[in-house]
């Protein structure tokens, strides 16, 4: 029996019971779009699967809509992919475990991938639906929309005939998208060197941290585990040299790191030291982050004295510099709208490889002027040590119109069914609006969905009753575009 079965729209569920059960993370999405194919050629529609792993399905209007404008329906199939400790799973092969939880749908202990299999999930159900009256639909879903928007960035969208896009990829219902930042990822690598020495192995931990989507929850200022370590690291270099042997946090640019992990070798006499430089971190931590992050904790455990390969004096010190100066978080608010982020940043991947300090780092903004110079700062520090930058996914940012015939109805349709006026927002968040924009001469788009929780963390959890009344809203909209 279907963990989902029984949920209503029970299509929207089953479809999303179906995505959740095929691996889908970034870069890996050739087993769900080739589900999408299947899908099409199970119900006779017209597609078109390009290289990158892209699908478009096109479906004819119903009767009484054959000769309307077509309406375009859009959203992304790669899902974050984080878990818990312990939890044994492989994303790249393995299925999700979903779990129904009062009124959540969640995953047991990993992300759930309704961000974006929400969108993917109401498509399919539509497509599927004899009774579901629509206009001509373009349904077309991206890849690799969450490290970037590769995907959004390189489909070829000519043949498509519709303005007017419903971009289902929002997680607060009620709330309506009409503008978003741009953005970039910044892949850093810095020269690292290693010699081989004895001494006290300790492996030093920043945990607890709740991170979250590094655009849509920045403004709440959690805690960043690999900034975090940094200070750990400096602390410690204050009271005893030391070398590095590993060190890593952090598993997608677009997510706050939740946990960085280092193991140290250093004098077997400054043990107490160390501990008592932790120790002072870990209260001056949970002081810092008693609201944002209440959980948070730094430990030290001690192992024994060996020989270990680690980073050299020289490297240590580059390693620290770059973490105590690097810009993070939110840099700038809006001049013009309140309350809205203008521009931020977040360290989201570190790994001390062979022989560079590998990062990457998303950037956005919605001025481009500011992205740019936020970009040219992280450059010279890196290039400063020695390193080199690679930019990779620049998107541009989805600019407001002043007007918007999707905006009105939609704003008529929500207040005649919910009885509350829609709230046509901003989001510092990238979306792949603005992209389609340039593609598109004259596109009208309006991006919203169903409420999300947590998204991009193992506690994401999407509510039930809001993906049914969001089903409504689209099933509304879609009878009144004749």
């Amino acid at each position: 029996m279907r963990v989902l079965e029984g949920l209503e729209p029970k299509k929207v569920f089953y479809y999303f019971e179906e995505i959740a059960s095929i691996p889908h993370g970034s870069r890996n999405t050739k087993e769900i779009s080739d589900y999408l194919v299947s899908f099409a050629k199970d119900h006779n529609l017209r597609y078109i699967q390009d290289e990158l792993n892209n699908v478009i399905l096109f479906a004819e209007g119903t009767e009484g809509y054959e000769a309307s404008e077509p309406i375009i329906i859009q959203g992304h199939m790669d899902m974050v992919c984080e878990k818990e400790n312990g939890v044994d799973i492989d994303f790249e092969k393995d299925g999700l475990s979903l779990l129904v939880e009062d009124d959540f749908v969640t995953a047991d202990g990993t992300t759930l991938g309704g961000d974006d299999g929400i969108a993917v999930a109401y498509a399919l159900a539509i497509l599927d639906s004899k009774d579901i009256p629509h206009p001509p639909l373009e349904v077309v879903i991206t890849v690799d929309e969450e490290i970037g928007m590769l995907g959004a960035y390189d489909i070829d969208l000519s043949m498509l005939k519709g303005k007017k896009m419903l971009n289902l990829d929002s997680d607060v219902e009620g709330e309506f998208l009409t503008s978003c930042a741009g953005g970039m990822s910044l892949i850093s690598r810095i020269p690292m060197e290693y010699v081989s020495q004895n001494g006290l192995v300790a492996k030093l931990m920043v945990s607890g941290l709740q991170g979250g989507h590094s655009g849509a929850e920045i403004h709440k200022e959690r805690g960043n585990a690999n900034i975090l370590m940094g200070r750990v690291l400096k602390a410690i270099f204050d009271v005893t040299p030391f070398g590095i042997a590993s060190m890593a946090g952090g598993l997608k640019d677009n997510a706050i790191p939740r946990e960085c992990n280092a193991v140290i070798l250093l004098p077997e006499e400054n043990k107490e030291l160390v501990s008592e430089a932790v120790a002072s971190l870990d209260q001056a931590f949970k002081n810092e982050f008693m609201v944002s992050d209440p959980e948070v904790a730094v430990t030290v455990s001690f192992e024994a004295v060996k020989e270990e390969k680690i980073l050299n004096f020289s490297s240590v010190n580059k390693l620290i510099y770059f973490l105590r100066v690097t810009p993070n978080g939110v840099q700038n608010k809006s001049q013009v709208m309140e309350n809205l982020i203008e521009t931020s940043l977040n360290l989201g991947i570190l790994e001390l490889q062979e022989e560079c300090l590998y990062m990457v780092t998303s950037v956005r903004s919605s001025v481009s002027t500011r992205k740019e110079e936020l970009k040219e700062r992280l450059c010279q520090i890196v290039e400063m040590l020695g390193g080199e930058v690679e930019i990779e996914g620049d998107y541009p940012a989805w600019e407001y119109k002043p007007s918007s015939d999707m905006r009105t109805l939609i704003g008529e349709i929500y207040k005649e069914l919910f009885g509350e006026e829609a709230r046509f927002e901003a989001i510092h968040a990238g979306l792949e609006c603005g992209i389609f924009s340039e593609k598109i001469e004259g596109l009208d788009c309006v991006s919203f969905g169903p409420t999300n929780y947590d998204i991009h963390t193992p506690k994401e959890r999407l509510s039930i009753s809001s993906t049914e009344r969001m089903w409504k809203l689209i099933l509304e909209f879609l009878k009144r575009s004749k």
